[in-house]
Parts: structure tokens; C-alpha cells; sequence
């Protein structure tokens, strides 16, 4: 009997040090959803479609009492969603880095650089937009922090 006791009092003794140990957030029940947003396209219609789906993330989440955290990540062609001159949605992004403070920009180094080569000139991104070494590279660490991955 007092070796039951003895295993019951541990048992209860270590699932009291995870429960104290635990993130506030999970002890209080809030999700936060990662999610990585991929832009590899020269096109209006898939900037605008992953624009849409940051907005529609950002409203389902809220109405669910969640959190969410989104980082669109462009290079390749996809890098002029960013660039201050050629960008066809630069008014959305300038709105929407305002609007939601969970949204990040990534625009790839590699694409920039050899952008401004054949250019001639440094190419201007987007104050919203924050520079990062790869693209490629970016949307891999992502996922393997646990961010989800979406391609519109």
C-alpha cells in the first residue's frame, strides 16, 4: 500500500511540474496558426488570390477567438509584388501592412540581386517588405518552425 501511495504521490507530482512548466497559452487554450504564403509569379491574379487569402485568414481566425500569423514570401518573378515601381498590388500591400500587425513580407535577396544586375540599378522593394538571403531558403525555415504552407 505505501509503495501505491508513493507511485500515485510522483505520478501526481509530475503531472503538477508539466502543468506548471506548460506555455500560458496552451494552459489558457489560445491557437496560434502559422501559416507561410508562397508568391512565385509575375501575375495580378495570383498576388491578388494570395492577398484574398491573407484577408480570409485573418477574418476566419478572428471570428474563432484565434490567432494567426501569416508571412508572404515572394521571389522569382513573383518578387515584383514587392518592387516600389513594377508592383500591381502595391496599394493592397501598403493597406494591409497597416491593417494586420500579424502579417510579415519577405522579398528574396537572391531575386533582388540579379534583378538589379540585368537592371543596371539597385531595384526599390517595398518599405512594408523586409529583405531575406533566399526566398527558397525562407519558405523552408518557415515550415520547419511549424508555419503551413499555402500556394495560391
Amino acid at each position: 500500500m505505501k509503495m501505491k501511495l508513493s507511485a500515485l504521490f510522483a505520478a501526481a507530482l509530475a503531472l503538477f511540474v508539466l502543468a506548471v512548466s506548460a506555455p500560458v497559452t496552451a494552459i489558457a487554450g489560445e491557437k496560434v496558426h502559422r501559416i507561410a504564403v508562397h508568391v512565385d509569379q509575375n501575375d495580378p491574379r495570383v498576388m491578388n488570390m494570395a492577398l484574398n487569402n491573407v484577408v480570409n485568414l485573418n477574418k476566419y481566425y478572428a471570428s474563432k477567438g484565434e490567432k494567426v500569423i501569416v508571412e508572404v514570401v515572394a521571389y522569382g518573378p513573383g518578387l515584383h509584388m514587392f518592387r516600389a515601381d513594377t508592383s500591381p498590388v502595391k496599394a493592397r500591400i501598403e493597406k494591409m501592412g497597416l491593417e494586420f500587425g500579424n502579417l510579415k513580407f519577405s522579398a528574396c535577396g537572391n531575386t533582388h540581386r540579379k534583378m538589379s544586375a540585368k537592371a543596371g540599378k539597385k531595384i526599390e522593394i517595398m518599405s512594408e517588405a523586409q529583405m531575406v538571403p533566399s526566398g527558397v531558403v525562407q519558405l523552408i525555415e518557415l515550415q520547419e518552425k511549424g508555419y503551413s504552407y499555402i500556394r495560391p
